[in-house]
């Protein structure tokens, strides 16, 4: 059988993240993927100008179509701008019981912009991180989560995945990729302990749909049937490879995507 992911999550109109960024993941990993797009974004390698939320009864609508037809494996969820799409996806994900669902829980763009909106999170927190079998908050967004700022400090990085891990999902990754270390850290956390992942950190300001390509690597490898702890692995070596390439790209004046297709181009 065809290995189907679908990304529900906002489009980027210059390509690097979002809807855009996660279908490239899915197509580089051997993964046919289908979208419900929950925004419009006009951005670029320099930042976001205008956001345009879709309406939640057409984000439903979407849900319908896409779960009603495809044999979806996994679900990755990227940009939920407000608490009325959020709560729509959270009811449209249990209507059709998916349980392979990883959450970015996308606040910030890599250029500084705001995502998602200050009443959401809590919605966010409250309808899908019990629904979520991986949430992936970087260092900013677990602190947004948690209320308070999350150092990349071991010891910190474990005692916010724990808090995270307490409000409802299967599994946390705490990425660490915003840390000044010479290794790019991410913390995996799950009922039987926590694991690191470590790359070494590289120099490179072309980062744009980090999140989002390693968010939709891990639900392509679920979606593939491997279970949660491979696909991080297997994520994680995909997005490190990913910005190590990034550099052979041409694209922009800004913060440039990372090379999704490095192992074909």
């Amino acid at each position: 059988m065809t290995a189907i992911a679908v990304t529900i999550a906002g489009s980027d109109s210059s390509g690097g993240a979002g809807i855009q960024a996660d279908l490239k993941t899915f197509s580089a990993l051997g993964v046919y993927g289908a979208s419900v797009i929950t925004a419009l974004t006009a951005q670029n390698t320099r930042g976001v100008t205008a956001i345009h939320e879709a309406p939640a009864d057409f984000v439903r609508a979407e849900i319908d179509a896409v779960f009603s037809d495809l044999a979806v494996g996994a679900v990755k969820i990227g940009m939920l701008a407000s608490p009325e799409l959020i709560r729509t996806v959270a009811a449209g994900l249990r209507d059709y019981r998916q349980s392979r669902i990883v959450l970015d829980p996308v606040m910030v763009a890599t250029s500084g912009d705001s995502l998602l909106k200050a009443e959401a999170v809590a919605t966010l927190r409250d309808e899908l991180f019990p629904l979520a079998s991986l949430i992936t908050p970087n260092l900013p967004e677990a602190g947004k989560l948690l209320g308070r700022t999350v150092d990349d400090t071991p010891e910190d990085m474990l005692a916010a995945a724990r808090e995270l891990l307490s409000l409802g999902p299967t599994a946390v990754l705490v990425k660490g990729g915003h840390g000044t270390g010479a290794d790019s850290a991410d913390l995996f956390l799950d009922g039987e302990g926590a694991h690191w992942l470590r790359a070494p950190r590289h120099a490179t300001r072309n980062t744009h749909g980090t999140g989002c390509t390693l968010s939709s690597a891990i639900a392509a490898g679920l979606a593939k049937g491997l279970d949660l702890a491979a696909a991080v692995t297997d994520a994680k070596a995909y997005v490190t490879a990913a910005i190590v390439a990034a550099d052979r790209l041409e694209i922009g004046h800004g913060h440039g995507p990372v090379h999704h297709f490095h192992a074909w181009w």
